[in-house]
């Protein structure tokens, strides 16, 4: 009888033991699934395309990479204008951002999938941390921090285009780069007249 319990007992423990165990396991590993940072849209499109393509032809899938992301971002801020935005001139800046954009976006996701050149998909991580900014800006500040954000944003952005309108080594890459500078130009004139208003009040 002793003999029995003391089997009983020893089993108890290592059953016990086993139990702890895989609760200490899931404890320590289910933290870290929930923490994962979701990785930028922008990094995937990247190593699909260093995984495609030689040096050449992947300075022309950066481009259209940052085009989308550009894209991604524009239409996105200028939702948010449309609706936090308190001024007349800075909600019509929001939606000529938004619908023109839009049809670039849909412009390159057809050169994109002509080319098998990967692009984001969805906002990027630079576009989520600006869209977070305007946000978090107070109603009272929002138009102004918006206006300065479309100036900056479509300074970078008419660089880009500009450089690989000459250094596309893909001809119609090249071309769809050079057809964007216009509108691009267009929103910049409209950002600083927007911004120029902003500090009057």
């Amino acid at each position: 009888m002793k003999k029995k319990i003391s089997f009983l007992r020893t089993r108890f423990l290592e059953i016990a033991f086993v139990s702890a165990s895989a609760v200490l396991v899931l404890t320590l590993t289910l933290p870290s699934c929930n923490n994962e940072k979701t990785e930028d849209t922008k990094e995937v499109a990247d190593e699909h395309n260093d995984a495609k393509f030689d040096n050449a032809k992947e300075n022309d899938a950066n481009f259209l990479v940052s085009a989308a992301e550009i894209n991604l971002e524009e239409i996105q801020l200028g939702r948010l204008a449309q609706s936090r935005g308190t001024t007349s001139h800075i909600k019509e800046l929001g939606k000529m951002v938004e619908t023109e954009h839009t049809k670039a976006l849909a412009d390159l996701q057809a050169l994109a999938a002509k080319k098998q050149i990967t692009i984001p998909t969805t906002i990027t991580n630079n576009g989520m941390d600006a869209n977070k900014k305007l946000m978090e800006t107070k109603a009272s500040n929002f138009d102004k921090e918006f206006a300065d954000m479309m100036v900056s944003g479509h300074k970078d952005a008419i660089s880009t285009f500009e450089k690989a309108s000459t250094d596309a080594q893909d001809t119609e890459i090249r071309n769809w780069a050079a057809s964007m500078l216009p509108a691009l130009r267009l929103h910049l004139d409209h950002s600083i007249v927007c911004q120029k208003e902003g500090d009057k009040m």
